[in-house]
C-alpha cells in the first residue's frame, strides 16, 4: 500500500473557508476530503456534483453503469469499488455490474460503447449519439458526456494522490467481493 502525498483532510484540519461544507457531501468520502486541499475547487465542484450525482437525465441506474464503465476504463479502483457498492444499493446485480468491465449486451452495451468512444476518440459517433437520444433523450446524451468527464477528473485526482478507498467500502468488498 502506498502513502498519499495529499491524504484526505481529517476533521481537525478542515479548511475554515469551506467549514459550511464539512457536514455535507464534502466530508463523507475520501475523494472529497482530498479535494478539500483546494477549497475553491471543492466549492465550485459542488453544483456540478449535484447535477451529475443527483439530477442527471440518465437516471440513477444508467448513471451508475456509465460510472462503472468509466472507472473500469480509467483503472480507478476507488471509483470502481465505490460504484459497485452504489450499484448494488440500487439493486443492480453483480453479474450486470461485472459486465460493465467486459462486453455488456443491449442498452448496457450502448452505454459502455458510448463511454469507450469518449475515452478512445473524445467524441460520440453519430450512431451512438442518435441511439441514446432516441432511447432516453438528448439531455441524457449531454449528461452521459458530463458524467464521463466528471468521473475522469475524479479518477485523475484519486490516482494521482493514491486516495484510499473509504473503509466501509473496503469492508463491503471484502465481505461481498464482486
Amino acid at each position: 500500500m502506498t502513502t498519499s502525498s495529499c491524504p484526505p483532510i481529517a476533521d481537525e484540519n478542515w479548511p475554515a473557508e469551506i467549514a459550511d461544507m464539512k457536514t455535507g457531501f464534502a466530508s463523507a468520502l475520501n475523494v472529497y476530503r482530498t479535494m478539500a486541499h483546494h477549497p475553491a475547487l471543492l466549492r465550485a465542484w459542488a453544483p456540478l456534483r449535484q447535477h451529475i450525482v443527483k439530477d442527471s437525465a440518465l437516471g440513477p441506474v444508467r448513471s451508475e453503469l456509465v460510472i462503472l464503465r468509466a472507472a473500469h476504463r480509467m483503472g480507478s479502483a476507488y471509483e470502481w469499488s465505490h460504484h459497485v457498492s452504489r450499484a448494488r444499493a440500487l439493486g443492480i446485480s453483480d453479474a450486470r455490474i461485472r459486465s460493465m468491465a467486459g462486453t455488456p449486451d443491449g442498452e448496457d452495451g450502448v452505454l459502455a460503447g458510448a463511454v469507450d468512444a469518449l475515452f478512445d476518440g473524445a467524441r460520440l459517433p453519430s450512431h451512438l449519439e442518435q441511439a441514446i437520444a432516441a432511447s432516453i433523450g438528448r439531455q441524457a446524451v449531454f449528461d452521459l458526456m458530463a458524467t464521463v468527464g466528471f468521473y475522469s477528473v475524479l479518477g485523475f485526482i484519486l490516482m494521482t494522490f493514491d486516495t484510499p478507498i473509504d473503509q466501509d467500502v473496503v469492508d463491503e468488498m471484502a465481505e461481498h467481493p464482486i
